[in-house]
């Protein structure tokens, strides 16, 4: 698996985004633990997670749980899994989301996600969403405290403009590891996240990036994304991360999956060397 790098850890190319496995709709926890070890299998290292992905309010935590019993489970070595949680975005369980990203709740909230994920230190620790009530400083300044206390191996930000990216590097002291933010070929206006974040050596994460992608087919308005796929005899999918991939050394898409067969799909764009007249089709 082509590999690239968060900080100073080295991980696979394309992550596995934990979320469809414990929002609504989601599958048993049986094939969800499949469909973990499959990536596994097939040369994952990175794991996306959050507290915030559950759906009842009394099971907050429920992903990073899900992974952490995949992991303890898994037959293989698992010393080069980097599973990456957030905080600060809450569930109350009726399904709408708030923030909070007071200090005080970033930090127990971090306590409470190394516990779950059963670590002495959390590798990859992400504020998952500005909180207007709370100045940014306030709440990177968070991360920093719990990167000096051995809570966290590492910090990222997501959800970030390119403000709050060099805010959060200055809090940090130069330790930002990550940016996690929305791309994909409807969802494009991180650009200058994507940028900046090469620029500063920083890894960034897209998070849904099949937007615009169905797994039932291509979005309208995406149909070069089919043709290349149908050229190539592979999946839009599978197009779409190479895509993505192929837009800096430091971009590591993490789709979401919740059966084995959509992350092994997803995989394969790591193999996938995209052409400049390609590239310039798919915009």
């Amino acid at each position: 698996m082509q590999q690239r790098t968060i900080g100073h850890r080295t991980v696979s190319a394309i992550g596995l985004g934990g979320m469809p496995m414990s929002v609504e709709g989601r599958p048993d926890e049986n094939r969800s633990i499949a469909t973990i070890h499959a990536a596994l299998d097939a040369g994952v290292t990175f794991i996306d997670t959050a507290d915030a992905y559950h759906v009842h309010a009394h099971e907050v935590g429920h992903n990073e749980e899900l992974i952490a019993r995949a992991l303890r489970e898994y037959d293989g070595d698992t010393s080069n899994v980097l599973v990456a949680t957030k905080g600060g975005h809450i569930r109350p369980g009726d399904g709408t989301w708030i923030v909070d990203g007071t200090p005080d709740h970033l930090r127990s909230a971090a306590e409470a996600s190394r516990r779950r994920l059963g670590v002495e230190r959390i590798g990859l620790y992400q504020f998952h969403r500005p909180d207007p009530a709370v100045p940014y400083r306030e709440s990177v300044g968070a991360l920093r405290d719990l990167l000096d206390d051995g809570v966290i191996e590492m910090a990222g930000i997501s959800n970030a403009n390119p403000e709050q990216i060099r805010i959060a590097q200055d809090v940090l002291e130069g330790r930002l590891v990550s940016v996690q933010n929305q791309f994909s070929p409807r969802f494009r206006s991180s650009e200058p996240e994507l940028e900046l974040c090469t620029e500063l050596g920083i890894a960034f994460l897209p998070w849904s990036p099949l937007g615009g992608i169905g797994r039932s087919g291509v979005g309208e308005g995406f149909e070069a994304f089919q043709e290349v796929a149908e050229a190539r005899g592979v999946s839009p999918q599978a197009i779409t991360l190479a895509w993505e991939l192929a837009k800096a050394p430091n971009v590591i898409p993490i789709p979401g999956a919740s059966r084995p067969e959509s992350i092994l799909d997803s995989v394969t764009a790591v193999d996938i060397e995209l052409t400049p007249q390609e590239l310039d089709r798919l915009g």
